[in-house]
């Protein structure tokens, strides 16, 4: 047997192969002792994407806690400063339309600058407005605060932000992430509903459950900053799932207002985009219009404690979770349309059924649909992204930013006439009827978009 004579510090061994990416070792012989090093098998990093998506849930999870929020201010501003349930829920109004229609603006704007650059400033712009409320005395002032400022920075972070991350870094499992990351905004109303709750009822006072949800938005800036990247060839990678070699980053595209409105120019063209956007003004209107801004006052009216409100709320988020993850693996198996149809049906008969079930105390059937609700709650969105990036391509990130402006648009105005409804007529059973009725013409709409030039499902997808 041929010798190799010593090994050299730091020189690989005669019969060593071409460098790679892997992570090797050796044991040197022990005294008196020849033979070759051993060598550990080659270490598998996960795909730098997965990091990506993980900073990107949490950056929506953290955001999701001024959206959890609104729904337990209503009694505590009405009290202390007497304003009209009405009044507060227009402020609620202005912040989900403004976090709608920036959306798309967001999306452009993440082309020109940066995703890093869009998200951090839109934590400091919220952590801004929730933070300047705790001195307000003032309805204008809770407009300006939670409505413009709030809205603004959080519609920045909106799905659109989530579209965008999936298209840039990934390839296979697209439909599963973009589920994941819908996700986070349940995963944030698990996490805040139960504590800010417990804050407002046991310090008596709303401001300390504010200034929680502004501390939390500033603690992700540095994750952002340090952690998320805005395209694989920034780290020399490809998309997860794609093929050859990395792709070059593309040049930064200017004018992101005037591309957001061309984009929706382009798309409203389609009675696709109409549809879309009709399905999803109601997805809005029935969940964060009505129940996240509604549901807690709702069941205070009928004795239930604010705390017990709250925890169903934040029970919705466990089961939202798993029903958005689910609707992203579906997606990525069957026809959209039906998902959709199949969804706002049983959305609906649930609405028509709730104002039978509001008490003093949790029972089982309101659990049964707390946990029905929450596997239904955003199972919309996966569907939705996929037959807009079916049908628009590149832009589908900006033209979902314009269907998520329509989500909003409706979340707004229920959240605002939910409000005068119970002003004039003392409860919320009109509007449960309502949004149960809008969710049926839902599932008929979402039956009429046609199909649009699909891709080839990714194999092993």
């Amino acid at each position: 047997m041929l010798s190799h004579g010593p090994l050299v510090r730091g020189e690989p061994p005669p019969d060593a192969g071409p460098v790679t990416q892997t992570i090797r070792s050796r044991r040197a012989p022990a005294p008196g002792q020849g033979g070759q090093p051993t060598r550990r098998a080659p270490i598998r990093r996960p795909h730098r994407a997965w990091l990506v998506a993980a900073v990107t849930f949490m950056t929506i999870t953290m955001a999701a806690g001024f959206a959890s929020l609104p729904g337990l201010l209503v009694d505590p501003l009405h009290e202390e400063f007497g304003w009209s349930r009405g009044t507060i829920g227009f402020a609620v109004s202005v912040n989900l339309a403004l976090y709608g229609l920036t959306a798309p603006f967001a999306a452009a704007l993440m082309d020109r600058f940066g995703v890093r650059q869009v998200v951090a400033a839109a934590l400091t712009v919220i952590a801004l407005g929730g933070g300047l409320t705790v001195f307000m005395t003032s309805p204008w002032q809770l407009i300006l605060c939670w409505g413009v400022l709030v809205g603004l920075g959080s519609g920045a972070m909106a799905l659109a932000f989530a579209a965008t991350v999936t298209n840039r870094w990934f390839v296979a499992r697209r439909g599963l992430v973009t589920g994941i990351l819908t996700a986070g905004g349940a995963s944030g109303q698990l996490v805040f509903l139960p504590l800010l709750s417990w804050l407002v009822e046991r310090q008596h006072d709303w401001r300390p459950a504010a200034m929680t949800v502004t501390v939390a938005a500033l603690a992700v800036v540095p994750c952002v900053v340090l952690l998320l990247r805005d395209h694989p060839s920034d780290v020399g990678l490809t998309a997860y799932g794609a093929d050859g070699p990395p792709a070059p980053k593309p040049a930064p595209q200017r004018g992101a207002a005037r591309r957001a409105v061309t984009a929706l120019a382009s798309a409203s063209r389609t009675g696709t985009f109409w549809l879309l956007a009709g399905t999803f003004a109601v997805c809005g209107a029935s969940t964060n219009g009505l129940v996240k801004t509604h549901f807690v006052p709702a069941a205070h009216d009928h004795g239930m404690p604010v705390t017990a409100a709250a925890s169903l709320l934040a029970v919705i988020g466990v089961f939202d979770i798993v029903g958005t993850v689910a609707s992203g693996w579906f997606t990525d198996r069957f026809d959209a349309r039906r998902l959709l149809a199949v969804y706002y049906a049983l959305r609906g008969l649930s609405l028509m059924v709730l104002p039978l079930l509001l008490n003093d105390a949790v029972h089982p059937p309101m659990i049964f649909f707390i946990v029905f609700y929450g596997l239904d709650w955003v199972a919309t969105v996966p569907p939705t992204i996929a037959l807009c990036r079916e049908w628009y391509g590149e832009d589908s990130a900006i033209v979902f930013g314009w269907v998520l402006a329509s989500h909003q648009v409706g979340a707004g105005l229920v959240a605002f006439v939910g409000g005068m409804a119970r002003d004039a007529f003392g409860s919320y059973d009109l509007v449960w009827y309502g949004a149960g009725g809008l969710c049926a013409v839902a599932a008929l709409m979402a039956l009429m978009i046609r199909r649009g030039a699909a891709t080839a499902p990714v194999p092993g997808v």
